[in-house]
């Protein structure tokens, strides 16, 4: 490691890449658990999909950093696995690794073609915010529903929440996950841990890509992660003085993603919080070397790939309940987030209003999913309101 980086890093840079790598996988693994389990993956694929999101995010992100030269913070896509958690039930598991396939696909395609890419950067952050905002609001609702079965576990989520995002929020996740937990062993409804492996394990699965599966989960799949994730980490790293050229960005975590999807790794992408811990001065006061940190933070994730079926198993344990409830609670600054760019611009509230509404609602029709649905009802309605307004 000496040779690697000249000398080794500072303290500030270790501590700041491992807290960074806590906050980014144990704030939403319980999301990740639930969508894997709800697209039909077994214990042993959850355990892959993880091991494979682990070794996406350390192996890209350390390449990256590497080769640019700059702090690349990459994370599995959080909003992506509140859609795919959110999905039409029935799908199968090799339908899923499809649906990864394809949006992989769309992601490199993005980078690799120019004109793609300026198209993109026309895609209204509104309509794609509110189409986000409304996948994540039915599950930050579920968790004060379950105030009714366990009012306990809910105001002790909430309150430990509050008062973290007042006086320490960056680790309010961590520590609402933490309190969650401590309640389930005090209480005793921990379940066994479910057989399985404990070291990490890939389990390839054949894909089957289903037309229907790819218009309504995947190109929706696709988009989120590109305006709630790539967009903003590349805002990031631009912050921190940093001048990345979003090609090798996109297709490099595109491949990356490709290369793990087999495995169930649902999105392999940029960082937008974790990327500014790692990127702050704070983190390193070399700019010039601050590169070190990405690599610090991409080898915590390869640590993390050893010891993912067993965390998985562990969260397999929980009650649903609890596994619902501390998925409610790591949403909330997602969709406040949503909510903020949903309603950012004046002129296209009402786009993004109808987006959201269409969205939540659960629609179904011709067996397309909501988000699907969501976003031709938003950007029907920003067309008709942009050509009656210059008519």
């Amino acid at each position: 490691m000496t040779a690697m980086f000249g000398r080794l890093p500072p303290v500030p840079a270790w501590s700041s890449a491992l807290i960074a790598g806590l906050v980014g996988f144990g704030g939403t693994i319980a999301l990740v658990v639930q969508a894997m389990r709800h697209l039909g993956a077994s214990t042993a694929q959850t355990g892959s999909a993880v091991t494979a999101l682990c070794l996406g995010i350390g192996v890209a992100g350390a390449a990256l950093s590497w080769r640019l030269r700059m702090p690349v913070v990459l994370a599995w896509s959080t909003p992506g696995a509140a859609l795919l958690a959110a999905a039409t039930a029935g799908l199968s598991w090799s339908v899923a690794i499809g649906i990864f396939l394809s949006a992989a696909l769309m992601m490199i395609l993005l980078g690799a073609v120019p004109l793609l890419g300026r198209l993109a950067e026309r895609i209204p952050a509104p309509i794609a915010s509110a189409m986000l905002a409304g996948v994540l609001l039915p599950f930050c609702l579920k968790l004060f529903g379950l105030g009714a079965a366990d009012p306990l576990l809910v105001a002790l989520l909430v309150a430990v929440f509050v008062a973290a995002r007042q006086r320490f929020p960056l680790y309010a996740l961590l520590l609402a996950l933490a309190a969650g937990m401590a309640l389930t062993l005090l209480r005793g409804d921990i379940e066994p841990l479910p057989p399985g492996a404990t070291f990490g394990t890939l389990i390839p699965v054949a894909p089957v890509f289903d037309a229907r599966a790819i218009l309504s989960v995947g190109l929706p799949l696709f988009l989120v992660t590109l305006v709630s994730q790539n967009l903003p980490g590349l805002v990031v790293l631009r912050s921190a003085g940093y001048e990345p050229a979003p090609r090798p960005l996109l297709v490099g975590t595109g491949v990356a993603w490709l290369a793990a999807a087999p495995f169930g790794a649902h999105g392999v992408n940029l960082a937008a919080i974790t990327a500014a811990i790692c990127t702050a001065e704070e983190a390193h006061p070399d700019h010039g070397k601050r590169w070190t940190v990405g690599m610090l933070y991409a080898a915590f994730y390869l640590l993390l790939a050893i010891f993912s079926p067993l965390l998985v198993r562990l969260f397999l344990a929980l009650p649903p309940s609890v596994i619902a409830a501390l998925t409610g609670v790591a949403l909330i600054p997602a969709l406040l987030g949503a909510m903020g760019t949903m309603l950012g611009a004046q002129e296209d509230r009402d786009p993004a209003i109808l987006t959201f509404l269409a969205t939540g609602s659960g629609l179904a029709l011709f067996g397309l999913g909501s988000a699907f649905w969501g976003l031709v009802v938003g950007f029907l309605a920003l067309a008709a309101g942009r050509f009656l307004r210059r008519a």
